[in-house]
């Protein structure tokens, strides 16, 4: 204090004190004020006012890190309720004040008065009124009217007990002022949401401050929760430099908050420092911040912020919009796309993956869309399978759960889509393959974003981004939401518990296992379905969710344009209108929940037979819509009249595949019915094994009937040789292996089901009979006798121009007639036609050369089958002919007398 006397009585006093305004920043204590001038274009330069004449107590001072040796200040009595008299007084207030005086070192003193001219409050004064400050008399001169008035008003608040003039010394107003918390977390726990009273002291940037949490006196550093400012750089010359804006930035926080009473809404502790929202009565800087651009948003801390994320984006957003601050350089992702588009409505086709979708857009096109920043389900760690052999939807966990989630609520139906941006292809890399081109969009139904309800199940996961990158989801802040509820209720990805296994057989092109399933097929009648790839307009990819497999499934009845394929020679184009037919198809049943009947299937290992969805059949809709034709092999079906009915119309406007239809003049159809080729007859001695309760019958071929009773010889030689060990054997499902008959005897099978060890369903693959075995009495098919070796030597066939009754009773009497006139019996072969599951035959007695199906229709025991073909018109009609007499003798089937096909269906009979 001598020191300023001293420089004071040294001082040379201006003849006249000029007067100066500013706009009060900061109080320092009772005795400095920082004062700043209107920013033009940028902060304002600032300068420190020190009132004369008056001493204020010093406040508490923190040893600064490089200082270890020094010690902590505590307040000095009443320095703190003199700094906030003033500080309530003045921030923020216009002021103006004379300069009396300036030190060597560069200090001003003078006198402030609030408001624009001297009229106004002399600070100074009422500070010393309030008894909060002294006067400093070692300065004063009686000749002064000015401090002759300073020293008076002491007098008078020391007279009255004011402040540092009463009773007590003023220890109670000395803080108890603490820099650290001791537990942060508890700390911000106990107050979590609850608005806590505070003064911000520093401003380090725009978003980090020093704040005194009241009435605790706690000194902490708070980080606004959602956002970041530019911030000043330390070199390690220990100069800073901002980045841009970083200055613009901090005078914005500054001039609204510091030293302002505030709340402030404790939200999180990182590293010490608090995250938290300041509230001001004029708003919330947070927002204000990103509004006026000079903050981005945080993903991390966002996170924690209580007010909810939406303003935040809604701020940033507009900022963006606008191009202010620190986004004058930005361009938005989808700012060269036409508004439609950025949105539009779309019919969804295909779910690709669990983050990607086919839609149809209005004009026809498709467009793959990739939901916006999520990532599908994918394998962790080492993969131990060949990743060749990786079925992505099956072995990945939870990507069938994610496929089927989207399909069941997409599929089939309109979507709103908002581009969000569009990521650019790269090329492939040692570390990552090429990318091409993706839309990525927010995707909606019903109000319901389809990428949150995804992640919220648990079925996706959240993309981190650099805070600088924007291209992102318009709806981040769900997403992270949604995937923080989905971790900490366990939900799919995130769950401790076993990963869910799918277990899928895929017998597309298995021959042997098409087999198998076939029977259980057929007698399921219509079985549930989901289409899982669409070949071409008429060969499909099924999953059967009850049987758990694959199959790929030919439809029935029709013949489709075929696509184009790869042969040996190179590409074949595909025929005429072959991909409309696949298009039609597709939007019409892929991915969707159909209906289908087998009826047999290919020597491919592929099913044949009929699909339905909602009603309706796709055989017959492709046919009204001309991109298929009605085969021959409809005939026999019960929709074949469905199926000339949509094709006539077609036929007759010469549509799509009837384009160059031409109607046959009645000469030509003559003709071509004398040249149809004839009938062919090459009977072979045959020895029937067995005989099915649907009148299919497994025959062995009499000519090589030897080579298969030496093998049998041979095989049962070694056996004995080394018998196998009983219980050894482990059935499996299409496994071949050796069976012992109820003779006693090893013929060699193959397992169509296993229950229990102790029923093993077999069938005899020589004979044709099947069993039920414990497999105790099963053992490993020696090599030297595999099918590789010799074929399975029975055969399946039947009838050929006859079918059965439906009624159960009478079915058993024709089979029954069968059994007892041919089983084990030879017979004389002849293959009339392909089957639905195997070869239509006409067998004939060795001696009598009699047709045994011709005399199972003459006893009234089975109908004829009407074939259409040319070339078998003349059996057919003997067929006809003998059923007729049976019709007029009542026997059998015709006992109630001539009906027609409607009562047939009543009676339970097919005609």
């Amino acid at each position: 204090m001598s020191t300023a006397a001293a420089a004071q009585s040294q001082a040379q006093q201006a003849p006249a004190l000029q007067l100066q305004r500013g706009i009060v920043k900061l109080v320092l204590s009772g005795g400095a004020i920082i004062v700043r001038g209107q920013p033009r274009g940028g902060p304002p330069p600032e300068r420190q006012i020190n009132l004369s004449n008056i001493r204020a107590g010093a406040l508490a001072r923190r040893v600064a890190p490089n200082q270890p040796e020094a010690k902590e200040t505590p307040d000095e009595p009443w320095a703190w309720p003199a700094r906030e008299f003033l500080r309530k007084k003045l921030i923020g207030k216009e002021v103006c004040f004379t300069v009396e005086y300036k030190t060597p070192q560069g200090r001003e003193y003078g006198m402030m008065y609030l408001g624009k001219d001297t009229s106004g409050e002399n600070i100074a004064e009422s500070l010393l009124s309030d008894g909060l400050v002294a006067v400093r008399r070692e300065g004063i001169r009686g000749t002064n009217p000015e401090q002759a008035r300073l020293c008076e008003l002491e007098d008078q608040a020391r007279a009255a007990k004011k402040g540092m003039w009463g009773d007590g010394g003023g220890s109670q107003t000395i803080r108890d002022l603490k820099y650290t918390i001791e537990n942060p977390r508890h700390y911000v726990d106990s107050n979590h949401q609850k608005p806590v009273n505070a003064v911000i002291e520093h401003v380090r940037d725009g978003s980090v401050v020093r704040a005194l949490l009241l009435p605790d006196y706690y000194l902490v550093t708070v980080m606004l929760s959602g956002i970041k400012c530019p911030t000043f750089k330390r070199e390690a010359d220990g100069v800073e430099t901002p980045e841009p804006f970083a200055a613009e930035a901090k005078f914005f926080t500054e001039s609204r908050l510091l030293q302002r009473d505030v709340q402030i809404i404790l939200e999180s502790v990182q590293n010490q420092v608090i995250l938290g929202t300041i509230l001001h009565p004029n708003g919330n800087i947070t927002e204000l911040l990103l509004r006026e651009g000079f903050a981005r948003c945080v993903d991390w801390s966002m996170a924690v912020y209580t007010q909810g994320p939406e303003k935040l984006r809604a701020g940033e957003r507009s900022a963006k919009e606008r191009k202010v601050r620190i986004w004058k350089d930005y361009v938005a992702p989808t700012a060269n796309m036409d508004q439609k588009d950025k949105h539009f409505v779309a019919k969804v086709m295909q779910i690709v993956n669990a983050d990607a979708v086919v839609v149809k857009l209005n004009s026809g096109d498709l467009k793959t869309i990739h939901l916006s920043s999520i990532r599908p389900p994918r394998l962790e760690g080492e993969v131990n399978q060949d990743r060749r052999k990786l079925r992505p939807l099956y072995d990945i966990p939870y990507m069938f759960e994610a496929r089927e989630f989207l399909r069941k609520k997409l599929i089939g139906k309109k979507v709103n889509v908002t581009v969000d941006y569009i990521r650019q292809a790269t090329a492939s890399t040692d570390v990552t393959p090429a990318f091409p081109e993706r839309t990525c969009a927010t995707v909606t139904i019903g109000g319901i974003n389809i990428a949150e309800a995804l992640v919220s199940k648990g079925l996706a996961t959240v993309i981190r981004y650099r805070q600088d990158d924007d291209q992102r989801s318009s709806h981040y802040d769900e997403l992270l939401a949604a995937e923080a509820r989905a971790i900490k209720n366990a939900k799919g990805l995130h769950s401790k518990r076993e990963v869910p296994i799918h277990r899928v057989a895929d017998i597309s092109g298995d021959t042997q296992k098409a087999k198998q399933f076939l029977p259980f097929l057929q007698r399921a009648g219509r079985s549930e379905a989901v289409v899982e790839y669409v070949f071409s307009g008429s060969r499909l990819k099924l999953y059967m969710p009850k049987e758990t497999c694959l199959i790929t499934f030919l439809l029935a009845g029709i013949e489709c344009p075929r696509g184009s394929r790869n042969t040996p020679t190179g590409v074949q184009e595909g025929e005429a209108f072959s991909e409309e037919a696949t298009l039609f198809t597709k939007e019409l049943v892929l991915q969707r929940e159909v209906e289908v009947e087998v009826e047999s299937m290919d020597k491919a290992g592929n099913f044949i037979g009929w699909l339905h969805i909602e009603g309706v059949n796709l055989s017959v809709a492709l046919v009204e819509h001309a991109l298929s034709k009605v085969h021959f092999t409809a005939e026999r079906s019960s929709y074949y009249k469905a199926l000339v009915s949509a094709e006539e119309p077609v036929k007759i406007k010469r549509e799509k595949v009837w384009s160059n239809y031409e109607e046959q003049p009645l000469e030509e159809a003559v003709l071509q019915v004398a040249e149809e080729k004839e009938r062919t007859t090459n009977y072979k001695p045959v020895f029937v094994t067995e005989v099915t309760d649907d009148l299919h019958f497994y025959v062995q071929d009499v000519e090589t009937g030897t080579q298969l009773e030496k093998l049998m010889e041979n095989m049962r030689s070694e056996i004995a040789s080394y018998p196998p060990v009983e219980g050894a054997y482990m059935p499996r499902r299409g496994d071949f292996c050796i069976a012992k008959f109820v003779d006693g005897e090893w013929y060699r099978a193959r397992v169509e089901k296993v229950e229990s060890t102790a029923k093993v369903h077999v069938f005899y693959i020589d004979y044709g009979n099947r069993e039920t075995l414990a497999s105790t009495r099963l053992g490993s098919l020696p090599p030297s006798f595999s099918t590789r070796v010799l074929p399975p030597h029975a055969t399946e066939h039947t009838f050929a121009f006859v079918q059965l009754p439906n009624d159960e009773e009478a079915k058993a009497d024709a089979v029954d007639s069968v059994v007892r006139d041919i089983h084990n019996i030879q017979c004389l072969l002849n293959v009339e036609y392909a089957g639905l599951s195997c070869s239509c035959v006409t067998l004939q007695f060795t001696d009598s050369k009699d047709d045994v199906g011709l005399g199972l229709v003459k006893e009234g025991l089975v109908m004829v089958d009407a074939r259409k073909e040319k070339h078998l018109q003349k059996v057919v009609m003997e067929y006809l002919n003998a059923q007729e007499m049976a019709k007029a003798a009542r026997l059998s089937l015709w006992r109630y007398g001539d009906f027609r096909a409607d009562d047939a269906d009543e009676f339970g009979y097919r005609r």
